[in-house]
């Protein structure tokens, strides 16, 4: 008996007849994991179809992750779990708190059967084309972070437009695809306005700034609002936490150089608010209770992922600014 059967009078697309045999097949075991599909033109001339309606069939698969494609050697099973709908490429820029938060929320707001495969490529422009290139036509949809590199269109324009969602940084390049992401320079001086009485008390207000990997629209929100606020500063490209001076106030934006910091001031016996004023990006668990409480200006990350994953499932084309907030605690 032919693995696939195909019922010419029946309403159920051709394409999705094949479908449904691969799929009855795994499940009774009649193919297994490793197994060799037929080929596309062997099931093509078995049951007259066109070649279009075998591949997008082999496809459809292929996205779920059911099955898979060796170059020269035709089509594999690689997954027994025919219950995943949809196989999700997710493309982070570096693995911490925020991103965890994130993941999860994307996972939890897709539910059980989707598959979601997360990847980095930690700043890196060759590793970011690379591994797109890697996994192009795998997947049903392609959750990609740019963050700040350059000439990331030349990878993301390769993948089906309507299967792209930008996340976090969105450059103007990226304007025709769905996006949810941070307002960063808004974000910030919205942020920084509400604590102006409060950074005013300290003699300059320094931020933490790595130009190879922070958003330029932080930069630009910190410059505003130190020229509105008329308070001294210092972009901080460099840091050495050593040279953490007394009645200053530091911006950071990666846990790093805030623990650095943290540590600094015990050796010099300084104290948050009378001694340094403190504010950070991002916020997290450790830095609600670290030192009675950082001050953070945040996105919501798991709003983010949850955004995501429903405009992927409502499939709606937008894109959607993340709601910001300033979190005050004790360091500042």
């Amino acid at each position: 008996m032919s693995l696939v059967q195909l019922n010419k009078k029946s309403s159920v697309p051709k394409y999705k007849q094949i479908v449904n045999s691969i799929e009855e097949a795994i499940v009774s075991k009649s193919l297994q994991k490793g197994d060799r599909l037929p080929s596309l033109n062997s099931i093509k001339n078995r049951h007259s179809v066109s070649r279009d309606t075998v591949l997008a069939a082999f496809n459809e698969l292929k996205n779920r992750g059911i099955i898979a494609s060796r170059v020269g050697k035709g089509y594999f099973v690689s997954s027994e779990d025919v219950a995943v709908s949809k196989k999700v490429f997710l493309l982070f820029d570096e693995l911490n708190a925020f991103k965890e938060d994130l993941y999860s929320a994307i996972i939890q707001s897709f539910g059980e059967h989707v598959q979601v495969d997360v990847y980095f490529h930690h700043f890196n422009e060759k590793f970011f084309l690379q591994i797109i290139r890697d996994n192009l036509g795998d997947y049903s949809y392609y959750i990609i972070m740019p963050a700040n590199l350059p000439n990331t269109l030349d990878a993301i324009s390769e993948i089906q437009q309507d299967k792209v969602f930008i996340l976090d940084q969105v450059h103007p390049e990226h304007a025709n695809y769905p996006a949810v992401f941070q307002d960063f320079e808004k974000d910030v001086l919205e942020g920084l306005l509400q604590l102006k009485s409060k950074i005013k008390q300290y003699k300059k207000f320094n931020l933490v700034f790595s130009e190879a990997k922070q958003p330029k629209g932080i930069l630009s929100g910190f410059l505003e609002f130190c020229k509105i606020a008329k308070v001294p500063y210092q972009i901080l490209n460099t840091f050495e936490a050593e040279s953490i001076q007394k009645d200053e106030a530091y911006f950071v934006l990666e846990d790093k150089p805030l623990i650095q910091i943290i540590k600094q001031m015990k050796l010099k016996n300084f104290a948050f608010i009378k001694d340094i004023g403190m504010i950070s990006y991002n916020d997290s668990l450790l830095k609600e209770v670290i030192e009675g409480g950082i001050t953070t200006i945040s996105t919501d990350f798991k709003l983010m992922g949850k955004q995501v994953a429903e405009m992927i499932q409502n499939k709606t084309f937008k894109q959607i600014a993340n709601t910001s907030q300033l979190r005050l605690r004790k360091s500042i």
